[in-house]
């Protein structure tokens, strides 16, 4: 890895069309995604084609899908001044603090000198901009995250779709009373839970409260945070999650869902293959919906707005950042949404629709032409906004909410103390 930081002597963060001869060399990209996902899979095949006009070039993939392992290195490198050509990162503090240094190029920049800027969805670039709306990542996917749920399941508990967050609890009562598991989840990797924690804030205040809250000018006591903290732990109450929730992986959570024991699944359609075609147990196939996230009374957010992330994005390093770079990128972006949306994915750019999979049921369809519908305002997961160690206590005492073995009160003051010991670093 000591090589990956290339031999250039780097350029300006503004300066996105250096002079110069595109010499080809070997680029390597630091990644944090599935080896035999789409992505990879696609810019593999650019990479290639690339190399065919241009003797010399290959795209080195150093791939670590664990996300904490990644993230390990990732930092560990940037340390160093060590990172490659190009390398993952998520809109966090760390990466901000990198920006303000001048180690990333300035994307909004980049797309526009390659014409490139109006071509991608405003939801897709807006998830990767920083709180000051500045654009340092690219993104290479465009996501929606929906409530699954079992249409029989909900037929038999004699129970609607939660019109509100408030009615979540209810739901799961009367789905308990039934002998069904409400809401699968997977407590393992605990960003799902966190979800939820978001969930809540986003509509009663809007993305802004997080933004506040991790630049130390709100507190989990304040309405936002208190009121999720309550419905948490009022979900924690209703027993909406199944027993031993926190130990459960995704692939188990997932079953739970698919095998028709667990009435609703929140998910993104990253799982349109294995939720909206017919590798869906038959016996469930046809009892399979959605909805999206519901609102609450007094919203401040449209119903069209929820989760719609568009992945980890990709950064571009400002010190090796050279004509070959910048050719080789002008290159990829502009074929990657041909090529990606050929696996049926949702492309972060406009104009391009996915190849919907001869074998998919309706849901996919339907799935493909809401994600042109969807507004402006992002429900920001917050794992990619706090700073680390926050976000790790955070973690740890939502279980322990959801589980009532801490009160909304005990689990506001926790975490206050870990908000303001952290702030800053």
């Amino acid at each position: 890895m000591a090589g990956c930081a290339g031999s250039s002597s780097g350029a300006d963060p503004t300066d996105v069309d250096p002079d110069g001869e595109v010499t080809p060399r070997e680029i390597s990209w630091l990644l944090s995604r599935p080896a035999d996902g789409g992505v990879i899979t696609a810019m593999q095949q650019i990479a290639d084609e690339y190399a065919e006009d241009h003797p010399g070039f290959a795209l080195n993939l150093i791939t670590t899908p664990d996300r904490p392992s990644y993230i390990q290195k990732y930092e560990t490198l940037a340390a160093a001044n060590k990172l490659p050509e190009l390398f993952d990162t998520d809109a966090t503090p760390f990466a901000q603090k990198l920006a303000s240094q001048g180690k990333m190029v300035d994307v909004d920049l980049l797309l526009e000198d390659l014409g490139l800027a109006d071509e991608y969805r405003e939801a897709a670039l807006n998830y990767q901009r920083f709180d000051d709306g500045s654009l340092y990542m690219v993104p290479f996917e465009f996501q929606l995250e929906f409530f699954w749920y079992n249409t029989s399941l909900f037929e038999q508990a004699g129970v609607p779709i939660p019109a509100t967050l408030d009615d979540f609890a209810a739901t799961c009562e009367a789905l308990r009373a039934e002998g069904v598991t409400p809401i699968a989840l997977d407590g393992q990797d605990q960003w799902p839970l966190e979800r939820y924690m978001a969930y809540y804030p986003f509509r009663l205040a809007g993305p802004e409260y997080v933004q506040q809250l991790k630049a130390g000018d709100a507190s989990f006591g304040d309405e936002p945070g208190r009121a999720a903290a309550e419905w948490l732990y009022g979900l924690g109450q209703a027993g909406c999650f199944q027993e031993g929730f926190s130990s459960t992986g995704y692939a188990d959570a997932q079953a739970l869902f698919t095998s028709g024991k667990a009435a609703m699944y929140n998910i993104g359609t990253w799982e349109l293959g294995n939720l909206a075609t017919d590798a869906l147990d038959a016996s469930v196939r046809d009892s399979v919906d959605y909805f999206t996230l519901p609102t609450i009374e007094g919203a401040v957010t449209a119903d069209n707005e929820y989760v719609t992330p568009s992945g980890i994005g990709m950064a571009v390093n400002a010190k090796t950042y050279d004509p070959l770079v910048r050719d080789f990128l002008a290159f990829a972006l502009e074929r990657y949404p041909e090529v990606y949306s050929a696996s049926g994915a949702l492309s972060p750019t406009n104009g391009v629709e996915p190849v919907i999979p001869e074998n998919a049921t309706p849901l996919y369809s339907q799935a493909v032409e809401q994600s042109g519908e969807v507004g402006p305002a992002i429900a920001m997961p917050w794992d990619t906004q706090l700073d680390p160690a926050t976000n790790t206590r955070l973690q740890q005492e939502l279980t322990l909410l959801v589980q009532g073995d801490i009160t909304p009160d005990e689990f506001i003051s926790t975490m206050d103390a870990a908000l303001a010991e952290n702030v800053g670093d």
